[in-house]
């Protein structure tokens, strides 16, 4: 009876042992394959976002970034609001931001509320306290090349320029500059229909172009002290070949630093300048020429219209040429969204900061500025 017991208690210690082996093995994997992990698909953005620009290095003495409506409601005066009423502006540190959204053909989004909105500063998410439409009136420098360059197409400019006047409002107001090797204005700011048809019908021919002290003038001497709303339309193929007080450098970080939207119609002189050259027209042969030279014109163009909000028009690429391009701009005046918040960190003067706008529906395509500089204490 004992050497039973004993047997059955060596069976027993053996079927342990066994157990504990097999769970060993197990446990070190040598025995078991691993169940793969799943990749988790892809999924797609639910949302749109205004696109980020390089850092420039900045040259210039800081200035605040003004609002661009000229009657923005404070949280302490009203909620936000979309009924276009006029409110005093009384809160200072209000930022807005105008905003353009088109779906991937370029057509208009229309019927977006607040709460289609985020707004980001430096990466973090602050709270709109105001959004309306972009249905203010506002102040146009239209701004024309008329260096030699474009002497071939002054009757099509100046058509242009009449059908842009004809889609603003009658509250909207115009400042009508030429600039060839100088600067002139052919009218100050006006709602005069008649004064301003005048006017572009005075645009002559010079030689030079000073494109970079144009667009210096009409941020610095011009667009400067005027609240509310505030563009220029720029037509011409981007080339400077005569400014001596201004730089391409010094004129983006100023178009960046103001509250001006730029909107440039560019059209490219490159063949016709090409051919002038070989002719050796007299004094109205081409200075500065060259393929890589225009190339710096687009993309100085592309600058301003990025650092400021605005985008660039090609007429050759629009249906109807260069007088749609001028309706389009327009048209997208009146129809951009303005988003207001009040920056949870006000930083110090002088300082960068980041903007991104997100359209909560996917396969948008969103512009507005991406950055302002936080001003001195008013």
């Amino acid at each position: 009876m004992e050497r039973l017991d004993l047997r059955n208690l060596l069976y027993s210690a053996f079927i342990v042992l066994l157990v504990f082996v097999a769970t060993s093995l197990a446990q070190s994997g040598r025995r078991t394959t691993p169940t793969p992990t799943p990749t988790p698909f892809p999924q797609p953005a639910q949302y749109s976002e205004s696109r980020s620009l390089p850092t420039r290095g900045r040259r210039l003495t800081p200035k605040p970034l003004q609002p661009s409506t000229s009657a923005t409601p404070t949280p302490e005066s009203s909620p936000a609001t979309t009924d276009g009423e006029d409110v005093l502006r009384v809160e200072t540190d209000l930022i807005t931001v105008p905003v353009s959204v088109f779906d991937r053909n370029g057509v208009y989004v229309a019927g977006l509320t607040k709460d289609d909105f985020t707004i980001f500063e430096d990466g973090k998410e602050q709270k709109i306290e105001y959004f309306g439409l972009a249905d203010k009136p506002f102040t146009v420098v239209l701004l024309l090349d008329t260096s030699p360059s474009a002497e071939y197409q002054i009757e099509e400019i100046q058509a242009a320029s009449r059908a842009f006047i004809d889609e603003l409002k009658p509250e909207d107001k115009v400042i009508v500059i030429e600039f060839d090797g100088n600067v002139h204005v052919l009218t100050e700011a006006t709602n005069d229909r008649e004064r301003l048809y005048k006017a572009i019908s005075k645009a002559d021919f010079g030689s030079g172009t000073s494109l970079y002290e144009a667009v210096n003038f009409s941020l610095k001497k011009r667009l400067d002290k005027i609240t509310g709303r505030k563009a220029i339309v720029l037509f011409t193929d981007g080339v400077d070949t005569t400014s001596r007080k201004a730089s391409y450098d010094s004129t983006v970080d100023l178009a960046e630093e103001s509250d001006t939207l730029i909107f440039p119609i560019y059209y490219n002189t490159y063949s016709q300048n090409q051919a002038r050259m070989r002719g050796s027209i007299g004094i109205y042969s081409p200075v500065g020429t060259s393929a890589e030279e225009y190339a710096v014109g687009r993309k100085y163009l592309q600058e301003l219209a990025d650092y400021t909000g605005g985008r660039v028009f090609r007429p050759e690429a629009v249906p109807g040429g260069l007088e749609a391009a001028f309706r389009g701009i327009a048209v997208e005046l009146r129809r951009q969204y303005n988003v207001g918040y009040i920056p949870a960190d006000h930083g110090k003067p002088g300082q960068q900061k980041r903007i991104k706008v997100r359209v909560d529906r996917p396969n948008l395509i969103v512009r507005a500025r991406d950055s302002y500089v936080v001003g001195s204490p008013q």
